[in-house]
């Protein structure tokens, strides 16, 4: 039996984690003694190091095995277990194990910036470097790329700082890992926090079976009852609302109470933004250390550190990008704006006048059906989770060559409702990775949003073996009710394909390198070209019909049902660029221009901002920061631009698709196994302009992104 079976379920570092056996008591216990034993090896490889350092200078070199490989090793087994613990965090919170994980964030990131600052550890990668610059060790292409960027989040991480200097980055660098959390969890609780309880038909007038059945579970599962002590159904109630987007969402869609839904946008809009969780102290405080962090590191602003790991690199080119779409989206965003105002005059509505923000929602709804006969709602029925995963995976096997079957009870999981798969490669028929998918929303213990994280990457293990990457893939959408399936909107539709696309890098990577397999190393701003392009089989024709069925008949999706979602793709497209462009325009701004001596706050600016980036300005209440988790709790600091950068990747890669003709199915076949042995397997191992053009055979074009979004014909 391996010593990693007999090692305490947090701390075996290999394979599958026990996520049931994992406790918040043994977080409070074995992260320490992780710890010590990582700092320990550390130490150890510090030691080596500075012997081989010595053999060096009688002339011996030094070989990657002896540095890249062991300080790999490192970061793994701490990956392993603090990633269990984060992955736990945002799957399963608990006041007990957010207070755990608290209580051992501030050591985790000690650990790291320990290792970051190691100059024995960065003196031996730049002797590395060295060696191979003179021709005296051989690196490939791969192992150069890693190299790079291994002595650039050093330097990021502040090995070249001495002192009160380093003393000071590493407190700022504890106290941001505390403050995301902090701020996360604020959101957390402020969404849980607010509920609103309908009670009579007028309260849901308007709202589709779906949505009042999912408000009638939520009561049910809050213990509210009828009047009468009935127990709450979708057809006479009660209903309960709440701010999560399964619940949210739909209500300001489809409600005709425009008091309620005033009510409940205004809730939305200020979350975490007073009493115990107003996060907006955390915001000054994030954008200060961040501020200070930067000139420590000798960078003029946050931005410029975030973005000399980017494919943009300065903030001119990522102000460039934002204008040209600002440009061409500000005014679209206004005349459809003014066509939403003539809908409701024509419907003789008193928001005609003066259009509200709660209002928007409603009446685009209302355009669309009047526009393209489309009713989102009602397309429900033909988008069961089963039937859509099938698509999903169908077009995997068109496209990449691969086949995914389910594999449930071959895993441990976390929750009743999460789905194990495994991924093969069709030809060879041998398995190539696996992933957990946990679809549904579960306000209470998970936290909003989708997202895709790793929970194996592709390598070796210490005796040598091959690891298959392993994926975590985490949606929010609609839960089953009742004996109904999970029926998903078209929304949900796409944000399952977008996820799946990250999670596809992930695992079709061929990268044997773990440091630059799969999305490792992939800078941050072409990380989305894979999902975004696997959002585009959504309106494919021959995708979105083979896996439209309906749930009960299995009758397939009307022709005319698929023309209604082409028409209308780009419907309100100026209004999404636009607000795409307003919350990158205020990430980037936030860490480039404002200071805490500035003269405003962090939302005076977004307020400024906002004056050229939206065509309704935000009403008094709106704290739309204080629930910004993108750029305050996780990654998009200085980078939520990045969606936009790669979208112009993803929708050229596309247009090849297109190019060659989405009808011709072996050219279509052709083009899918040449993206995935570039785009999808190459990983970090190359830049991504040389994997983008491994692929087009060019640099990339904004162009498709143009016609895509609607705005070129808008112009």
């Amino acid at each position: 039996m391996s010593a990693s079976l007999l090692a305490p379920p947090l701390l075996r570092g290999e394979g599958l984690p026990d996520f049931a056996a994992t406790t918040p008591e043994q977080v409070r216990q074995q992260i320490p003694a992780l710890l010590e034993v990582l700092n320990a090896n550390l130490s150890e490889l510090e030691q080596s190091l500075e012997l081989t350092s010595t053999e060096q200078a009688a002339g011996e070199l030094l070989s990657w095995d002896q540095v890249m490989d062991p300080l790999q090793r490192l970061g793994e087994r701490l990956r392993w277990s603090w990633g269990l613990v984060s992955h736990l965090n945002g799957v399963c919170n608990s006041a007990e194990l957010r207070e755990a994980h608290q209580s051992q964030q501030g050591a985790v990131v000690a650990f790291g910036n320990r290792a970051g600052q190691s100059r024995t550890l960065y003196r031996a990668l730049e002797r590395l470097q060295q060696q191979h610059e003179t021709g005296s060790l051989r690196l490939d292409a791969t192992q150069e790329r890693i190299l790079t960027a291994e002595l650039l989040e050093m330097q990021l991480r502040g090995v070249a700082l001495e002192g009160e200097a380093q003393a000071a980055f590493n407190a700022a660098s504890e106290e941001l890992a505390e403050l995301a959390t902090r701020f996360g969890n604020h959101v957390l609780d402020a969404t849980n926090g607010w509920t609103l309880a309908l009670h009579t038909p007028e309260q849901v007038e308007g709202l589709p079976e779906s949505l009042r059945q999912l408000l009638a579970q939520a009561a049910r599962e809050a213990s509210l009852s009828s009047a009468e002590g009935h127990e709450a159904c979708a057809e006479t109630g009660p209903w309960l609302l709440g701010l999560d987007m399964p619940r949210a969402m739909p209500f300001l869609k489809y409600s005709h109470r425009r008091d309620l839904r005033e009510q409940l946008y205004k809730a939305q809009v200020s979350r975490a933004s007073s009493g115990d969780l107003d996060n907006r102290p955390l915001i000054e405080r994030i954008l200060t250390l961040k501020g200070e962090q930067a000139l420590r590191l000798g960078y003029a602003t946050w931005a410029e550190v975030s973005l000399a790991s980017k494919m943009a690199h300065s903030v001119d080119a990522v102000e460039g990008l934002l204008e040209d779409l600002r440009a061409a989206a500000f005014p679209a965003a206004q005349r459809e704006l003014q066509a939403l105002a003539a809908c409701a005059g024509r419907q003789g509505a008193p928001e005609a006048a003066e259009l509200r923000p709660w209002d928007v929602s409603f009446w685009a709804e209302v355009l669309r059906r009047e526009s393209f006969d489309l009713h989102g709602e009602a397309l429900r029925p033909w988008f069961p989770l089963p039937r859509v995963l099938d698509g999903l995976f169908a077009l995997c096997g068109r496209l990449f060559g691969i086949r995914i079957e389910a594999a449930d009870g071959e895993a441990p999981v976390w929750h009743a409702d999460v789905r194990f798969f495994r991924v093969f490669d069709a030809s060879s028929d041998q398995a190539i990775a696996s992933f957990f998918l946990d679809p549904y929303s579960r306000p209470g213990s998970k936290r909003g949003g989708a997202w895709m994280d790793t929970c194996l990457d592709r390598g070796r293990d210490a005796a040598g073996r091959p690891v298959l990457p392993v994926a975590y893939l985490i949606c929010n959408q609609s839960p089953p009710v009742g004996e109904t399936p999970s029926l998903m909107t078209f929304e949900e539709v796409e944000t399952l394909f977008h996820e799946f696309g990250h999670g596809l890098q992930h695992m079709l990577t061929t990268v044997e390198r773990p440091q630059a397999a799969g999305i490792n190393h992939v800078e941050w701003d072409a990380v989305e070209l894979p999902s975004q392009f696997m959002e585009n089989w959504c309106y494919d024709r021959s995708t979105l019909l083979g896996m439209a069925r309906h749930w009960q008949t299995a009758e397939p999706l009307p022709e005319a049902e698929f023309a209604k979602l082409l028409a209308a793709r780009t419907f309100m497209g100026g209004s999404a660029t636009l607000r795409q462009v307003h919350f990158a325009l205020v990430d980037l701004r936030l860490h480039s221009v404002w200071t805490p001596g500035s003269g405003l706050s962090p939302e005076d600016l977004r307020r400024q901002i906002a004056a050229t980036t939206t065509v309704l300005a935000p009403i008094p209440e709106d704290a739309f920061l204080c629930a910004f988790g993108h750029i305050f709790a996780g990654g998009y600091s200085a980078g939520y631009y990045s969606y936009k950068w790669a979208e112009v990747l993803s929708a050229d890669a596309f247009s090849a698709f297109e190019e060659v003709g989405l009808e011709d199915e072996p050219a279509v076949q052709s083009t899918g196994r040449r993206f995935r042995d570039t785009v999808l397997s190459l990983g970090g191992s190359r830049s991504p302009a040389e994997v983008f053009e491994a692929f087009r055979g060019r640099a990339p074009s904004p162009e498709a992104l143009i016609r895509h979004s609607g705005l070129a014909a808008a112009a």
